[in-house]
């Protein structure tokens, strides 16, 4: 995966109802590790690092990048939007175009915070980057992110065999003005 390409960053915070998606910064370096250690996060991600490596891995502030977005609710990190150019895909649908990756803390599940997140991010990135099509992969047993998939407007574009488990590789197409 590769940064997006040409976009301004960072962007000014994006907000929502109830978030706000921003950079990075030292105050997250916690939730970071929190995240990375957590096996209810990476069960269907190949599973958690281990929080030692974490801890001396993620030493200082967290690594910015075009297309980082942390997912800050009332002034704490609950989770993490990321937006990367998917150019060593394992799938030719997938090369090329823009990728949509999110992690949400456990305590921030089941709120709607992924889908006014993911929505948000998607309706910068089609504002950064008009005409962008945009893949989304994910196991087929993980239902929830299946359902918000479906919900941020991916369909289908195939399933394959990898790391032993069944994925569902979708699609979003760009969003374009109507009139």
């Amino acid at each position: 995966m590769e940064e997006l390409g040409s976009v301004v960053w960072p962007p000014e915070p994006i907000r929502t109802e109830r978030l706000v998606l921003r950079e990075p910064e030292t105050r997250d370096r916690a939730a970071f590790v929190e995240l990375l250690a957590s096996p209810e996060v990476h069960a269907y991600l190949g599973g958690p690092r281990p929080r030692a490596e974490l801890e001396r891995e993620l030493s200082g502030a967290p690594e910015r990048w075009p297309g980082s977005f942390v997912v800050d609710l009332d002034g704490a990190m609950i989770g993490q939007i990321l937006l990367r150019r998917a150019t060593g895909h394992r799938r030719p649908a997938a090369a090329g175009k823009a990728d949509l990756g999110y992690l949400f803390l456990p305590r921030a599940w089941g709120s709607g915070y992924a889908a006014e997140a993911c929505a948000a991010a998607l309706r910068w990135l089609a504002g950064a980057l008009p005409g962008e099509s945009v893949v989304l992969t994910t196991q087929t047993a993980n239902v929830a992110s299946m359902r918000l998939a479906a919900k941020l407007g991916f369909t289908e574009v195939e399933r394959f065999e990898a790391w032993g488990a069944e994925q569902w590789l979708g699609m979003r197409s760009p969003v374009t003005p109507s009139g």
